[in-house]
């Protein structure tokens, strides 16, 4: 039933393609395993060996610390249609921001979204399928609006306050060294 692959063959980029939320795990060496759920077309394929995505404000940003610890990172698509499969790709990551100068290269596979934090872009070494037997059907109503209305309305100078309040460190005090540069904030 499983099975691993050296890179993102035609078949794996449309199935990316096609599903609607993707999981992010990374960990820290010591501390907690993160899982985070995404959507809103915030990920892209670049190559057979290269994925990056877009991401969002949220309420923590331990991605980025245990990337900048590690590297590591693993991305989870499954399939809530007809069709079952899980996969999975494995990796390691990079943390690009508006100041870097990797970004402008990056940021243009995206639509501009409010709130945007950073890019992890992620060189993959291994994928693995399995079967997703046990995964139920769903089907995809629409994306929720929340999150940009929210990022709209609070605006470049607070979302810096957020970011300076929520996104500096991990849970587990790892610093996740998002910077204010090229933002244009006021800072």
């Amino acid at each position: 039933m499983s099975r691993i692959y050296e890179s993102i063959d035609p078949r794996f980029r449309e199935f990316i393609e096609e599903q609607h939320l993707f999981i992010v795990a990374t960990a820290a060496a010591d501390g907690r395993v993160n899982t985070s759920p995404k959507g809103m077309d915030t990920f892209r394929v670049l190559d057979e060996n290269r994925v990056i995505y877009l991401d969002l404000t949220g309420s923590g940003n331990e991605t980025a610390a245990h990337v900048l610890q590690n590297g590591r990172i693993t991305f989870m698509f499954m399939s809530f249609g007809k069709k079952p499969m899980i996969l999975r790709l494995y990796g390691t990551a990079t943390v690009v921001q508006p100041a870097d100068s990797g970004w402008a290269g990056l940021y243009e596979h995206f639509d501009e979204i409010p709130g945007t934090r950073q890019i992890f872009d992620a060189k993959i070494d291994s994928l693995q399928t399995s079967c997703g037997f046990g995964i139920p059907q769903y089907e995809m109503k629409s994306e929720r609006p929340t999150l940009r209305r929210w990022s709209e309305a609070k605006g470049k100078d607070s979302m810096a306050d957020y970011w300076a309040e929520k996104n500096m460190h991990s849970i587990d005090g790892l610093p996740t060294g998002l910077n204010f540069e090229g933002r244009g904030l006021d800072r």
